[in-house]
């Protein structure tokens, strides 16, 4: 299994716009780095919904459910998406700037490549941030 990060604007879809919804499909990537991080998501795969406006925290975490396929918010063929359901919201957001103060999660793409809206997570990142969220 594999853990991701997911950056959302949660004014365009957010955490509780995919508990009402149940599932998604993750679309409207534009990046080919981000495109490519969907491409090695696997079904049953972990992914940290982080809303990347207002508060820039971690909320909760989903699952992929279907791995890459023609974003159908295009004709182009380069781009994919993936379908996502969510698991749990987080009981503590993890804000962006506990991240940066953390050793381990300061390491995070998400801090290193800030501008990157799909991006990988080790385990141990993974394992250290659903402890600080309280999952």
């Amino acid at each position: 299994m594999a853990y991701w990060l997911l950056k959302t604007e949660p004014g365009d879809y957010c955490w509780d716009d995919l508990i009402r919804d149940k599932s998604t499909f993750w679309d409207g990537v534009r990046n080919y780095q981000a495109r490519n991080n969907m491409r090695e998501m696997k079904k049953g795969d972990l992914c940290f919904i982080y809303h990347s406006v207002g508060p820039k925290e971690i909320v909760g975490i989903a699952r992929v459910t279907k791995e890459a396929y023609q974003d159908p918010t295009t004709d182009d063929d380069a781009w994919v998406c993936v379908d996502i359901k969510p698991v749990k919201r987080l009981k503590t957001a993890v804000h962006l700037s506990d991240i940066k103060a953390d050793k381990l999660l300061s390491q995070m793409v998400l801090v290193k490549n800030s501008r990157l809206s799909v991006c990988p997570v080790s385990k141990k990142e993974w394992d250290k941030a659903v402890k600080a969220g309280g999952a």
